[in-house]
C-alpha cells in the first residue's frame, strides 16, 4: 500500500517550459491517470515539480553537479526529477521489486554511470559519510520503528550545506483516516504512527538540520483518500465515479479566479502532506 500512496502523490510527469502539468482531467471518466495529473497540478501549484527553475521543490534546485540520494524513492518519481536534470542519484528502497523497477526506469533516462540503487532499511544505509548535496526521503518517516535512527542517517550522509526535503503526513488527515480507512493502514509496514507539525519540526532539528521551511500541501488527497475507502475498487486501478468527480471537482475549482486562494487555505487546514526544507550546517 506505502509504495502505491507514494505513486499517485509523487509522480512527476513531463512539465511544459512554464511548470504546468501537460496533462489535465477533462471530463468525467477520470481514471487513475486523471487523479494523478490534477494531483500533480495540484502539486505544482503547491511548489512541487518546478521545471522552469529545476527545483523538486521550491528552494531546492537540480543539477548536473548534484549527488542526490532518495531514501524510500518508492516508485520512483523524485529520482526522476532529478536524475532528468542531470544529478548523479542513488535510490534506496526496502522494496526489492520497487528497486527493480526504479532501476528499469532510470535506465531510459540516464547513464549508468549517473545512477545507483541499494535494497536497504535505511538502518544503516549503505551509504558514505558526506555523500550527498541532495536529500530526499518523502512519506517514510511514518513507517520507521526508530525516527530519529533515519534521521541521523539522513544527516550523516549530508555535505556540509546539503539540502534536505521531508514529508510525513500531516496528522489531522491522519486522525481522519482512523475513521474510514481499513486497519491495516495503521499496522507495519505501513503507518505506524501519526506526527504532529511541531514534532515534525522537533525531529528534524533534533537531528542537527536547519529548517529552511516548513510548509505543506495535499487538500485533494486528504478528501480522494477518505473517499477511496468506501468505493471497493482496486488501489491500482481506482475508477469508480465518486472519485472521478471529487477529481473533477477539484480540477474545476483550480480552474476558478480564487481557486488557488482557496487551495492555500485548505492546504493549510487539512493537507495530506507537512513538508520541510532544511540544511545541514
Amino acid at each position: 500500500m506505502s509504495n502505491l500512496i507514494k505513486k499517485l502523490l509523487h509522480l512527476p510527469p513531463e512539465l511544459t517550459p512554464g511548470g504546468e502539468v501537460a496533462a489535465t482531467a477533462t471530463s468525467a471518466a477520470v481514471n487513475l491517470s486523471g487523479a494523478t495529473a490534477v494531483g500533480l497540478h495540484d502539486a505544482v501549484l503547491s511548489g512541487w515539480f518546478q521545471n522552469a527553475s529545476d527545483e523538486i521543490f521550491r528552494g531546492i534546485p537540480i543539477g548536473p553537479e548534484d549527488t542526490v540520494v532518495d531514501v524510500g524513492c518508492g516508485d520512483g518519481g523524485n529520482t526522476l526529477f532529478c536524475a532528468r536534470r542531470g544529478a548523479h542519484v542513488t535510490a534506496v528502497d526496502i522494496d526489492p521489486g520497487v528497486i527493480a523497477g526504479i532501476e528499469a526506469k532510470l535506465a531510459s533516462v540516464t547513464s549508468h554511470d549517473r545512477y545507483a540503487t541499494h535494497v536497504s532499511n535505511a538502518n544503516p544505509l549503505p551509504l558514505a559519510d558526506t555523500t550527498a548535496s541532495r536529500v530526499i526521503c518523502t512519506e517514510v518517516i511514518e513507517h520507521v520503528d526508530d525516527p530519529q535512527q533515519l534521521l541521523a542517517e539522513l544527516v550523516r550522509i549530508g555535505k556540509p550545506g546539503a539540502l534536505y526535503l521531508l514529508t510525513v503526513p500531516d496528522a489531522l488527515q491522519e486522525n481522519m483516516q482512523k475513521h474510514v480507512a481499513p486497519a491495516c493502514y495503521f499496522e507495519k509496514p505501513n503507518h505506524v504512527r501519526i506526527v504532529e507539525r511541531r514534532q515534525f519540526a522537533e525531529m528534524v532539528t533534533g537531528a542537527g538540520l536547519v529548517i529552511r521551511e516548513q510548509t505543506q500541501y495535499g487538500f485533494f488527497w486528504s478528501i480522494w483518500w477518505a473517499l477511496f475507502w468506501s468505493c471497493n475498487v482496486d488501489l491500482d486501478h481506482p475508477d469508480h465515479p465518486v472519485l472521478n468527480h471529487w477529481t473533477e471537482a477539484w480540477g474545476a475549482v483550480l480552474s476558478t479566479p480564487q481557486g488557488l486562494q482557496l487551495k492555500e487555505q485548505l492546504d493549510r487546514f487539512m493537507p495530506k502532506s507537512q513538508i520541510i526544507v532544511a540544511h545541514k550546517p
